[in-house]
């Protein structure tokens, strides 16, 4: 197994324990969220329907729409996903993800991505969840892609160099806390 699988496996089996203070902790992500959004010229954002191991940012999405914001979400495709426009009803799709219906809407930018993460490495380069779908997704479309925040409640973060040239970086990471794996 390389490094980057075990810092993967101990980062998923730490984010599986914490149970305690979700909600509260979510709300912060989501104010520090909102104030950051309030604070730039923002209209479109490209935000992920939350799963169980990721912050609930559905009230943001909720409160982003009636604000008259352009929400928009992946929608799997293969090996990556493409983004359609947050609407209802959302179904369970491939890996237990909810998504909305199919759009063939082309989106020519995006002002703000919110993507979800486990860890970063000393790069700070995303370490996700194993899939490799948001790498495959940047390296066709993030030339349209403005600005980018990494959010999670628990940054996993590694000294080590265990990234990629093509895993993904943010120009923002906000998170709870950061917690040290060693590998």
């Amino acid at each position: 197994m390389d490094k980057k699988a075990i810092f993967r496996n101990k980062a998923k089996k730490e984010l599986s324990k914490i149970r305690v203070n979700n909600y509260k902790r979510d709300k912060l992500l989501i104010a520090q969220l909102i104030n950051y959004i309030n604070k730039s010229k923002i209209k479109d954002i490209m935000l992920f329907i939350p799963l169980k191991t990721e912050p609930n940012i559905s009230p943001l999405i909720k409160l982003l729409r009636e604000k008259g914001y352009n929400v928009y979400v992946p929608f799997i495709k293969g090996d990556t996903f493409k983004l359609v426009k947050y609407r209802l009803p959302l179904k369970i799709k491939k890996f237990g993800i909810k998504e909305p219906n199919n759009s063939y809407r082309y989106i020519k930018s995006i002002d703000l991505a919110i993507v979800p993460l486990l860890g970063i490495d000393k790069t700070n380069r995303r370490i996700g969840f194993g899939k490799g779908m948001y790498d495959r997704f940047y390296s066709k479309n993030g030339r349209y892609i403005k600005r980018t925040i990494f959010l999670q409640r628990d940054i996993y973060y590694t000294k080590e160099l265990i990234t990629n040239s093509y895993d993904i970086s943010a120009d923002y990471i906000f998170a709870n806390s950061v917690k040290f794996i060693d590998i």
